[in-house]
């Protein structure tokens, strides 16, 4: 995954290209590992893209160790590599990392003040990671 955040994109597609975020949809909208014939025939409905580059996609992916790949019955077969909660776990706690490298001393400030004008209700919650955090260590 590249460490660029696309800050107008919609979700996935922050930190993924569009087309790679529109696969990474698709693959998990399967329950088995799934053809890029597939993929493709579900990302066409809303987006106008070449088989082959459908493919190109998917090896990108998995370069990016965001899916995995294997031959089934003579076609490559992709699943993701994680469920969708588990990468935007990861890609969450990635953009954190990010932002902390890029400005240590000011990113507490602006996420309780970017949660207060979005949901403040999650004030309480933060308090309530921040105490567990915390008590963990001692």
């Amino acid at each position: 995954m590249g460490d660029a955040v696309r800050l107008n994109a919609e979700g996935v597609a922050k930190v993924l290209g569009d087309l790679e975020a529109r696969v990474l949809t698709a693959v998990w909208q399967f329950d088995e590992p799934v053809t890029a014939r597939s993929v493709h025939d579900m990302v066409v409905v809303d987006h106008d893209v070449a088989v082959l580059t459908v493919v190109t996609v998917l090896n990108k992916l998995v370069d990016k160790r965001i899916l995995t790949r294997r031959k089934i019955g003579g076609l490559l077969h992709y699943v993701a590599a994680m469920p969708p909660a588990e990468f935007h776990d990861f890609v969450s706690r990635r953009m954190v990392e990010g932002v902390i490298d890029f400005a240590p001393e000011r990113l507490a400030a602006c996420f309780v003040d970017v949660l207060a004008e979005r949901d403040p209700a999650q004030l309480d919650q933060l308090a309530k990671l921040v105490d567990e955090a915390r008590r963990r260590r001692g």
